[in-house]
């Protein structure tokens, strides 16, 4: 199965035009997280305090781990997030927060370091941008959570940039980045 995680909050989005192009390339069982469908909420206290306290008995049967099980069994995974303000849309982080869990994702080895517990071999970051893009706290994030905290081993980014800069057409470098899906993926 291969799960969609849609970050992308506009009806005509260019990230998630760009992600179809991806997911029809893989083909195959697709389920879709509509990120902003979904009632996800960043954790409080009382959540938090809850959570902690299935975590320590080993019960994951409430619906709050739900999304971890979804991620941590996911044959291969892809987020399609647009580049906002340096970053990605605040949404896709409070789903990592809701699915950062131990036991289900990751788990710390003797020496407290966490190991992952995906079964996804791959995770494709699908993004654009309207200027130049710096994966730094992007993408760059998103790899170093997959490589060392989920266990999943490969990693790939999938952008088209300069969208909204004038002198740049953006329908040809959405076009040629579409293109290139078929090449790389």
């Amino acid at each position: 199965m291969i799960l969609y995680i849609n970050c992308c909050v506009r009806e005509e989005s260019r990230t998630n035009k760009l992600a179809q192009a991806v997911l029809q390339r893989l083909g195959g069982e697709i389920v879709e997280i509509d990120l902003y469908e979904e009632n996800l909420r960043p954790l409080d206290k009382e959540t938090l305090a809850i959570r902690t306290g299935l975590i320590e008995k080993g019960d994951y049967s409430n619906r709050m781990f739900d999304y971890a099980k979804q991620f941590a069994f996911a044959d291969e995974i892809v987020i399609a997030a647009p580049y906002w303000d340096l970053s990605f849309p605040a949404m896709l982080k409070i789903y990592f927060e809701n699915i950062y869990i131990t036991g289900l994702v990751s788990e710390y080895g003797e020496n407290g370091i966490p190991h992952g517990l995906c079964k996804a071999n791959r995770l494709i970051y699908v993004t654009t941008a309207g200027g130049p893009y710096d994966p730094t706290y992007s993408y760059g994030y998103v790899e170093s959570l997959a490589k060392n905290f989920f266990g999943i081993p490969g990693t790939q980014l999938i952008k088209a940039e300069m969208l909204d800069v004038a002198g740049y057409n953006a329908e040809e470098i959405l076009g040629k980045a579409i293109l290139q899906v078929k090449e790389t993926v």
